[in-house]
């Protein structure tokens, strides 16, 4: 095909805005053209009238003007009005026809004979194909359509509402529709954790140690919405050090401790200052400890992994005298340092426990206590790998401890133990001696013959301690009756035997009858978790009908085989005042009745535990 055939392209450019204003009003530049080229048909029509309306005029004028010539023949035109009808009608006619035929191809199409089932005549028939057609004619998501309701000019999208009467909706008005047919808006329910919810809740608080009988009180509520809205508190005013105390581990529970929330607890005349969770804190945040409450006395961090060497510097550059250091996690303070801040605090420092802090906390630390500290009365190191017998037996040089606790990761022969308490157990009121397998007996001789004063003793997982050796311990023991006791899990570990007990190894029967004869009017905790060896006959004599413990806050006989639901029963008619009785792992308690007001927890059934009976009295039949 030559060049020259070639039809010329029309090339669409991008319309202007005018185009666009005029489209949006439904005014076509086309219409405004064909509408100008009538009135000038009409106007020149117009002009060969007036010419021909009176001949005899124009005759003789020309006549008088010009030689006479014959008149030329006219051809009779249409009148303007006339002549804008036709055109009109024209115009309406052409979409007319089309939108008929348009229709009655709706009609003969197979989606039109599935929809029109159930019609009853043929008027309903051309409002269904009516109905089709204008479903097929609405503009596309991205094109631009009118709103039905406004006339204003919009984009259609694939949420576009579709008008009652036919047509779309812009947004607004499909808004306003919504609102009208959605009517009154219903309050949502809340969402609530239902009975199992609850239920694992209260467990949770029980297991905490948080749970209390009966209505909250009105600090305890006002303390949980404060935590809810921390972030709306600016400070905490004049509140006493106790809810204050409660309010930090509340959040320290939430984990919504950090650098904003740590200056509500920081006052400059306060002399305490308790973090129950800094894992959030940085180094900078404890510096600003000691910059903000000069006074500090007494100083609590749990979880305080980025107290470092640079702080300990800065605490020791500053003129404050600690009474109470408890460290919890603090792995990244060196050897170095802690022997630097013995020397330069130790004068003033009372109390001393470390938590979880084993990597540079060593046997050389501990050896510089007895002459940086003189003043010590409390030591705890609880959970240490680096410690061992060298630093027992530097301990043992600190006479001014009263209260002694070490849960230690290496063994250390009993001989060091009993060197120990030989020659510190006499001023000692408590003595806590966690997971030491090693122990024996000459251990608990030397604390029935060193100590009188103690109020809390604690020895555990000991698998060579025997029954003989508690009950030697208690019989006739010049040492006042002790407030808590915890033995747990001193037993037998026989793994081709585990019920055979030949020898009598751990906390059995004999000791335990030793024990309350010695110590059950004044026990307030007792735990014998796990002492399997105390036989059913033991636990019916202690806790007979003519023995009452009135002290008796809390009890701990988990995994105790021989616990059965007239045990438990015959526990709670002997302890009035028990507020909480553990039976984890007693697989013969099974439907035990509660008195009302107990905590009975670890019932191996359904409910998991029974929080106040329905019973005055546990008495069972």
């Amino acid at each position: 095909m030559s060049r020259q055939n070639q039809q010329p392209r029309r090339i669409m450019g991008p319309q202007s805005a005018l185009t666009d204003f005029l489209a949006s009003h439904n005014i076509s530049a086309n219409q405004i053209r064909q509408d100008a080229d009538a009135r000038r048909r009409a106007a020149l029509n117009d002009q060969t009238e007036t010419t021909d309306q009176s001949p005899g005029q124009t005759t003789e004028a020309s006549a008088t003007s010009a030689p006479a010539t014959p008149p030329v023949p006219t051809v009779p035109v249409r009148s303007t009005r006339a002549t804008r009808a036709t055109v009109a009608s024209s115009r309406e006619a052409a979409p007319r026809k089309k939108e008929q035929n348009a229709i009655d191809k709706i009609k003969a199409g197979k989606k039109f004979q599935k929809r029109k089932r159930g019609l009853d005549d043929e008027d309903d028939e051309d409002d269904l194909a009516f109905a089709i057609h204008q479903e097929r004619s609405a503009p596309l998501p991205g094109q631009m359509g009118n709103c039905a309701n406004c006339g204003i000019r919009f984009t259609v999208t694939p949420y576009t509402r579709n008008a009652p009467d036919g047509g779309l909706l812009c947004g607004p008005c499909g808004k306003e529709l919504d609102k009208d047919s959605a009517g009154p808006k219903k309050k949502a329910k809340r969402a609530g954790g239902g009975a199992v919810g609850r239920r694992r809740q209260l467990q949770s608080n029980i297991l905490d140690g948080t749970y209390a009988l009966g209505a909250k009180s009105l600090m305890t509520l006002c303390i949980e919405t404060l935590a809810k809205n921390i972030d709306l508190a600016e400070d905490l005013g004049d509140l006493p050090s106790s809810v204050v105390d409660k309010i930090a581990r509340k959040l320290s529970k939430h984990r919504l401790l950090d650098s904003r929330t740590l200056s509500l607890f920081l006052q400059p005349e306060a002399d305490e200052v308790y973090i129950y969770d800094g894992a959030r804190l940085t180094a900078d945040d404890y510096i600003r400890i000691f910059q903000t409450v000069p006074g500090l006395k007494k100083l609590k961090i749990r979880n305080g992994i980025h107290f470092k060497d640079s702080v300990m510097d800065y605490l020791i550059s500053r003129h404050i005298e600690l009474e109470t250091f408890y460290i919890h996690g603090a792995n990244l303070l060196s050897e170095t340092k802690w022997k630097e801040f013995l020397h330069a605090k130790g004068t003033s420092l009372r109390s001393l426990q470390v938590y979880w802090t084993d990597k540079h906390f060593t046997d050389d630390v501990l050896a510089v206590l007895p002459a940086t500290c003189p003043s010590l009365t409390r030591l705890k190191v609880c959970h240490n790998q680096q410690v061992t017998g060298t630093g027992i037996t530097a301990i043992a040089q600190i006479p001014t401890l009263r209260h002694l606790s070490l849960d230690l990761r290496n063994e250390a022969h009993s001989d060091i133990y009993v060197d120990l308490v030989a020659r510190i157990g006499a001023g000692l009121q408590t003595l806590s001696l966690t997971r030491v397998p090693g122990l024996d007996n000459t251990v608990l001789d030397a604390i029935h013959t060193h100590c009188r004063a103690l109020e809390k003793l604690r020895v555990t997982d000991s698998e060579e301690v025997t029954d003989a050796g508690f009950a030697r311990l208690f019989a006739g023991w010049a040492n006042p009756g002790l407030r808590f006791v915890d033995v747990q899990k001193c037993r037998q570990l026989d793994a081709a035997h585990p019920r055979a007990n030949p020898d009598g190894l751990g906390f059995c029967s004999d000791g335990f009858r030793a024990l309350m004869a010695h110590s059950g009017t004044t026990l307030a905790q007792l735990n014998v978790h796990g002492c399997r060896g105390i036989g059913a006959a033991a636990l019916e004599e202690v806790f007979a009908p003519d023995k009452v413990y009135e002290a008796m806050v809390k009890l701990e006989v988990s995994f105790c085989e021989e616990v059965t639901d007239f045990v438990v029963g015959s526990i709670f008619r002997c302890c009035p005042e028990l507020r909480e009785l553990n039976v984890f792992g007693c697989m013969k308690v099974r439907n035990v009745r509660v008195p009302r007001g107990k905590i009975l927890v670890g019932v191996p059934n359904a409910r998991g535990m029974v929080i106040e009976g329905d019973d005055d009295d546990g008495d069972e039949e």
